[in-house]
């Protein structure tokens, strides 16, 4: 019988990482195939009866001494060295496979509970520390966990395994000294993400410091009323990071360190609207005349700044972007993208734009790939702007499609516009607002090309 080679085995088994289903078929094919498939398989915790079985002997002898008997224990040598293979660590997981130990335990008192729990997170952490070299480790859910936080980074073994760490994401409040440990274990996170809290422990400015390849940052401030705070934290930023992500809710995040990540690509900022008058946006007045050269990216998913702010700021900056998502519309900021945005790829308004000014962003931006529009009664003028003035490359659209539209006529003029698109680029068609009718239609010039696929949605 043929076999793959192990190398290429292991690449296409790679594209299996997220489905457990057919990556736990693999393990049954053979021996080399479940050689291959568990090191992916085991790169996320499966069961925690397979981790106790892991366990050296001196850890289950001091389990038994504090009468954590657990009945997975056995003689037999695993298969595998399991706990090598780990790369992502999750406390929330480990929280949940020491409930699962202890489950026979709930008639204890509150203080023994907790004594076997961190007596098993003890064990657990160490054979981890000692056994694998992680690459993600989740500390965000700590809050959420009721095992004894264990300050595994001072275990024997910690250095080698959160060296090659590339993502991080955690709490601003974790235990102190956390950053300040890590960021002497820790110089190559790509990814950080960090929900500020009422607290921020120290170290976490030095620890962002001596990253050296640090891509992606990902800010939450839910708690955090202190923003002095916050941008001390922020103040030693490399200029490696290309794509910058920052959410808030109540309290505002100020948004001046962003100047200095001058090779961002991507800036994805996201205010709740009972926030919208806050001082998010009142920040980022401070950015509208800061070039980035290379911003490509730009979204604001709930609400968006002054529109005269936002305009200047795409004056500066919108002639290298591929990307704009804007959660509102308005007539002189729909001429500025059609000024300023050469390059567009892909616009997302969830506001109705005038007719004469899609025209306007179809001509002003060639390489537009993409965009959504709102439709009424104006449908046949809809189709036949965008039959007309659309670029070449133009090939996803997504329409919002009114409930009150006599769909009878709206179908016909449907149709009309695939017939004219035929010798177009095959459409991707995304529509909210269900009719049949119109489902039919798509189907019907699904099949004859037109429409590469398609997908019907609610509002």
């Amino acid at each position: 019988m043929f076999q793959l080679p192990a190398d290429c085995l292991n690449e296409i088994i790679e594209y299996l990482e997220y489905d457990n289903a057919t990556l736990h078929s693999c393990l049954l094919v053979n021996r080399f195939w479940c050689k291959v498939s568990v090191r992916i398989l085991w790169r996320n915790i499966q069961n925690y009866k397979t981790i106790i079985s892991c366990l050296p002997n001196e850890s289950k002898e001091l389990l038994n001494k504090n009468k954590i008997v657990i009945s997975t224990f056995n003689s037999k040598t695993p298969l595998f060295n399991y706990v090598s293979f780990i790369k992502y660590l999750s406390i929330y997981n480990i929280n949940n496979i020491i409930k699962s130990i202890l489950q026979n335990f709930q008639s204890i008192t509150p203080q023994s509970l907790n004594h076997k729990k961190y007596i098993v997170a003890m064990e657990i952490y160490k054979l981890i520390m000692s056994q694998t070299s992680l690459r993600e480790l989740y500390l965000n859910l700590y809050n959420m966990i009721d095992t004894p936080i264990i300050t595994f980074i001072s275990y024997p073994g910690a250095i080698n395994c959160l060296k090659y760490l590339t993502k991080l994401s955690c709490h601003s409040d974790i235990y102190p000294g956390f950053f300040y440990q890590l960021s002497y274990l820790c110089h190559n996170i790509q990814y950080l993400d960090i929900s500020f809290e009422k607290m921020i422990s120290d170290g976490l400015s030095e620890l962002i410091f001596v990253q050296k390849n640090l891509k992606y940052l990902k800010i939450y401030n839910y708690n955090c009323e202190d923003s002095i705070n916050i941008i001390q934290s922020l103040s030693k930023l490399p200029n490696t990071i290309i794509k910058c992500e920052i959410y808030g809710v109540i309290h505002y995040i100020p948004l001046t360190f962003i100047t200095k990540i001058i090779n961002l690509k991507e800036l994805v900022l996201s205010f709740h609207t009972y926030t919208y008058n806050s001082n998010n946006f009142k920040y980022f007045e401070k950015l509208q005349y800061i070039t980035f050269t290379q911003l490509e990216i730009l979204k604001f998913p709930v609400a968006c700044p002054r529109v005269e702010v936002l305009i200047k700021f795409l004056e500066n900056n919108g002639k290298n972007l591929k990307e704009f998502y804007i959660c509102c519309s308005d007539n002189s900021l729909c001429l500025a993208v059609a000024k300023f945005c050469p390059n567009l790829r892909k616009f997302f308004s969830t506001g109705y734009i005038e007719l004469e000014l899609l025209k306007k962003i179809f001509n002003g931006c060639q390489y537009l790939e993409s965009i959504n529009i709102w439709c009424d009664d104006n449908y046949k003028d809809v189709w036949d702007i965008i039959t007309k003035y659309s670029p070449r490359n133009f090939y996803k659209l997504k329409l919002y499609y009114s409930m009150s539209t006599k769909s009878g006529k709206f179908s016909k003029e449907l149709e009309k516009f695939f017939i004219n698109w035929k010798n177009r680029l095959p459409l991707s068609f995304i529509i909210e607002g269900f009719n049949l009718e119109i489902m039919e239609m798509i189907e019907k010039y699904k099949k004859l090309g037109t429409v590469k696929e398609y997908k019907i949605t609610f509002f």
